[in-house]
């Protein structure tokens, strides 16, 4: 192999959500001379971002006073609010809507709309974006003290490691500075993190699963500018979890489905509860006649201030969900993560101090401490949460003591615990199985590249796994990427990696922690509509 080339710059942004282009954006605004660069695993700016989404929309309005002048696409005021607890057969609507769950002045969007918004904007001020560029490991100093930079993949590899016809080395990128904006469960941030000690002290990380499909409905079906939440069925009460229909304009809806991935019955499917949710009799005329336009699943970060890891290291920034800030009883992320991201240009131009204890000091982290027990408090079962989160609320946070957080890979119950199973409903709706989910996904692999699941050891899931978990990877992934299959006798492990969407659960809940998701080429995965 060559030498690689190199490029400098003053500071690198991994990752083209909100935060990265926050972050990038302020930069500017504050320094147009500073050399700024931002990249992004995605074929382009907003393709692999999904989340539910209703933003807040005060950050934006400090980024970017104009905004509401020429909004981005998808972006429908707030109208109205709903909450409700649904059985199998009834929908029962809260008299009163709790606090978290009050939307006034917010707006439903497309977070993947509102990234390849903002981008065009981050390059008018100078920002050199590069959309395709998937950072596959960190760079550091001779001492292994100081993040430098990071190394983009190679392209053209084939499944044996060996170049292709079309082979392009990866190039390294220095920076004095560089900010990760991976999102939720960043590959680059779990090295740097354990690399630097950074989570010392602190509880477990934990998370949870989202689910979403776009809906194109019949005429005059959608009422623009509705938000609706559930919680119950077809969800157990040990698991947490709920719903959301968010109505959009032009007979659109976004549907999803969330789910802790601190549940416990190892047969429980992520991807079958959202099919059953939308097949409730209150859901399913709402759909009934419709089709789907894009669909896709994500993880997303639960754990909260308790979990939270330091945000500085030498060399590098964590901001956003790539550290673990989102506001679970709000359900929203995205006004902490462009806050993050504001925060930490400003930090950067300022040249100095803690941005660690800058951040702990900031409203951001006042707003999770105050409801830092809500989400562990369902650790204990639903109607407990309940109780314990109508508390929280009534006190402002201010309870004298921190519920801990456990690592989501341990929650799982072995087969003998004999979890009793969901009393499912037939399915009509598309999509049908998880391959038809894929292809709204609209993922893209090249077949012959190296698979980026890396199993550390595959006799687990042929032995141990099989009997004592009954292989809860062909379940927990929404994308069928992992099937047993049985040959010549014997059963293996069979990774469907071109499959993959993305959504990280694998590194998460497989419960012997030897799954290691790694960056494919870059521009490879899904390519998300709209989500």
């Amino acid at each position: 192999m060559s030498e690689r080339d190199v490029i400098e710059f003053d500071v690198l942004i991994v990752g083209g959500g909100p935060s990265g282009l926050a972050t990038a954006i302020r930069l500017k605004q504050l320094n147009a001379e500073l050399s700024v660069c931002l990249i992004d695993k995605a074929s382009q700016i907003g393709a692999q971002i999904l989340s539910g989404a209703v933003i807040e929309p005060q950050p934006l309005d400090e980024l970017l006073p104009g905004w509401r002048d020429n909004p981005p696409p998808l972006c429908v005021p707030v109208r109205h609010d709903e909450f409700a607890y649904l059985s199998k057969t009834r929908r029962i609507k809260a008299p009163v809507l709790p606090p978290q769950m009050n939307n006034h002045g917010n707006f439903i969007v497309s977070l993947g709309a509102l990234c390849a918004w903002l981008a065009p904007q981050a390059e008018a001020l100078g920002v050199e974006v590069f959309p395709g560029f998937a950072a596959s490991e960190p760079l550091f100093d001779a001492g292994g003290q100081r993040v430098i930079g990071v190394r983009i993949g190679d392209m053209g590899i084939d499944k044996a490691g060996q170049p292709k016809d079309g082979y392009t080395q990866g190039i390294d990128i220095h920076a004095r500075t560089t900010v990760l904006a991976e999102g939720c469960r960043g590959s680059l941030a779990k090295q740097l993190i354990r690399h630097f000690g950074l989570d010392a002290g602190v509880d477990p990380q934990t998370y949870g699963i989202g689910l979403k499909e776009l809906w194109q409905l019949p005429a005059g079906r959608s009422d623009p500018g509705l938000v609706q939440h559930t919680i119950g069925w077809p969800l157990k009460s040990d698991t947490y979890g709920g719903s959301f229909i968010y109505h959009l304009t032009e007979d659109r809806v976004a549907v999803g489905f969330v789910v802790g991935l601190d549940y416990r019955d190892p047969n429980f499917s992520p991807f079958e509860a959202f099919q059953q949710f939308k097949h409730h009799p209150t859901v399913k005329p709402l759909l009934e006649g419709g089709s789907i336009i894009s669909s896709g699943a994500r993880a997303l970060v639960e754990g909260g201030l308790q979990s939270l890891p330091r945000l500085q290291m030498p060399g590098a920034l964590l901001v956003g969900d790539a550290a673990g800030m989102i506001n679970v009883p709000k359900i929203k992320g995205t006004h902490m993560a462009l806050r993050s991201g504001m925060l930490a240009a400003e930090h950067l131009v300022a040249e100095g101090g803690d941005f660690d204890a800058h951040w702990r000091a900031s409203p951001s982290a006042a707003e999770l401490r105050r409801v830092r027990n809500i989400r562990p408090g369902f650790h204990r079962g639903l109607w407990l949460g309940l109780a314990n989160a109508a508390l929280e609320t009534a006190v402002g946070g201010r309870t004298p003591w921190t519920l801990r957080n456990h690592a989501d890979h341990s929650a799982l119950h072995r087969l003998s615990a004999g979890e009793p199973p969901v009393d499912y409903v037939e399915r009509t709706l598309e999509p049908r199985d998880r391959l038809a989910s894929v292809y709204f996904a609209a993922t893209e692999h090249d077949e012959d590249q190296p698979v980026h699941l890396k199993v550390a050891d595959t006799d687990i899931c042929a032995g141990r796994c099989t009997e004592e978990y009954g292989n809860p990877c062909t379940r927990f992934c929404p994308a069928n990427v992992y099937e047993m299959v049985e040959e010549d006798g014997q059963r293996r492990l069979q990774i469907n990696a071109a499959n993959c969407v993305h959504c990280k659960t694998c590194d998460i809940k497989d419960p012997y922690q030897i799954i290691d998701w790694v960056p494919p080429e870059g521009g490879a995965g899904p390519n998300y509509v709209n989500l």
